[in-house]
This record gives C-alpha cells, structure tokens and sequence, in this order.
C-alpha cells in the first residue's frame, strides 16, 4: 500500500477497522479477523478525508461519456480576485474539483492551469509545506500517464486536509471540502441540458445526499466559527432539497432545484 497518512492514523484506523469486524463475528470466534492492506487504506482515507473527492464525481462523469465542457469551471484568471482565507480556502476547494474535472478527460493544459490556480491558493493560505515542493513539475511530467497523474493529485487532497487538520486549523479544511462538493456537483448538474432523461446523471447527482448530510454535519461542529456559519447558510436550501428525496427517487422538480440552487451557491463562492 502506498503509505501516504502518518502511522499513528494508519494504526487508529486499523483499530476502528478491526473492532468493528471483531463485533460483528460471535464472541467465540478465537482467531482474529483478517485485515485486507486495501480496507485498511479506505479506513485510512475515510479518517484523514471525509467526503468522496471530486476525482470519483468526475470519473464517473468520464465513464457515461459525458463531454468535457471547459466554460463550468471557474476561470483561472479569477485566482487573483481571492483575498479573504474564506473565499481563498472555497476556492481551492473549486479549482481542486477543476483540475479533477480537467485531469480525468485527459486535458492536459487545462490540468497545468488548475494545478497553478490551486498552488496559488496554498501559498496564499499558507499551506505551502503540506505539498510535495515538485509537485507541479510531477503532474507536468505525468500528463500522458492518467494512471499516475490521479495518484499525484488525490494524494495531494489527502494530505492538504491533513495538513490543516493537524495545524488545528479544521475551519479552512472544511471550507475547502465545502468548495470541492459544490463545485462537482455543479459540472454534474450542468453538464447536460437533458439530464433527467440520463439515468446515470441522475444517479450520480442523487447519490449526493449522503455525502452532503455528512458534510454539513462536520460543518454544524464548526459553527461558532463565522466563515463556516455562513457557508452552512449557503448550503441550507440544497440541503434540505436532498432531504426531501426519497431513497432512490427523485422528482423531476427536485432535480431543477438542485441544479438551480447549486449555482446559486457556487456563483456566490466564486464571485
């Protein structure tokens, strides 16, 4: 397994994988329960990162064959604009979520801007030491080897939230989670004029429920903190939009309302 977490987050997720496969077995079995290196590193990633990174949104998008439309990301011009840690953090959050976007279709100079954008960003929030220092010139490399080229930048979200939470600065990490979810859902929703019609669309934009109720929760942990009260009043109506939707339906009209109230809120993060 490639080991990018520290060994004392390997060990707790190990632990929690371990006793919750010991519960579930009966209490007379004596030998212990065998722990597979590709579950453990699921542990490990659920521990350090909480949501799906927008590299699975995306991917799937790639597989149902839907087109790379350049004009849904945020233009990398804008990186300029930024100056709050709020909207700084929202927007490394977005242009990560780009750059997966970009990286997954295979567009190469595309991935070389978001990768800029979003290194932009770090130093400007003053993260800088949470990433490789050739990190850029790893991904220019690599543009001809997906393969390697999704390793390189899910590792670094992975280890960009790491580096926050461990620097007690969990706001900015949760803001930037915040930033990456709207984003991804908002190609999802908008990368199609005939979404309803597309099962598989439908799919993945419905399949987002679990991982927002799962984000505004870590959010509500933060809310005395006034960047992360007003990004949960921003992502109240979306909320509540999914918490009307049945398990494994969904409305035509539920459908518009996402996909009107995701750019709302996007284009509020990104102005």
């Amino acid at each position: 397994m490639k080991s990018i977490f520290p060994v004392v987050s390997l060990i707790i997720a190990t632990v929690i994988f371990a006793s919750c496969n010991m519960g579930s077995k009966s209490s007379t079995t004596s030998s212990a329960p065998e722990i597979k290196k590709e579950n453990v590193e699921k542990e490990v990633r659920e521990f350090v990162y909480p949501l799906p990174t927008s590299f699975e949104v995306t991917e799937m998008l790639n597989r149902i064959e839907a087109a790379y439309i350049l004009s849904l990301s945020n233009p990398v011009s804008n990186v300029e604009k930024y100056l709050t840690e709020k909207s700084q953090a929202l927007n490394l959050g977005i242009y990560s979520a780009d750059l997966s976007y970009a990286s997954t279709y295979n567009q190469k100079q595309e991935t070389v801007d978001f990768m800029s954008a979003s290194k932009s960003l770090i130093e400007e929030l003053d993260i800088a030491a949470a990433l490789d220092n050739d990190l850029l010139q790893k991904i220019e490399s690599n543009l001809d080897n997906k393969e390697a080229l999704v390793d390189l930048i899910t590792d670094s979200f992975y280890d960009t939230y790491e580096y926050l939470n461990k620097s007690e600065r969990e706001s900015v990490s949760l803001l930037v989670v915040s930033g990456s979810w709207v984003e991804a859902l908002y190609i999802s929703t908008h990368i199609s004029e005939d979404t309803f019609n597309n099962k598989e669309m439908v799919s993945i934009i419905m399949n987002q429920k679990e991982p927002l109720n799962k984000l505004m929760t870590l959010l509500n942990q933060k809310e005395d903190n006034t960047d992360i009260m007003e990004t949960i009043e921003d992502l109240k109506i979306l909320h509540e939009i999914y918490n009307s939707i049945d398990a494994g339906s969904i409305t035509e009209d539920q459908l518009t309302a996402i996909v009107e109230n995701v750019a709302v809120v996007r284009e509020k993060f990104v102005s």
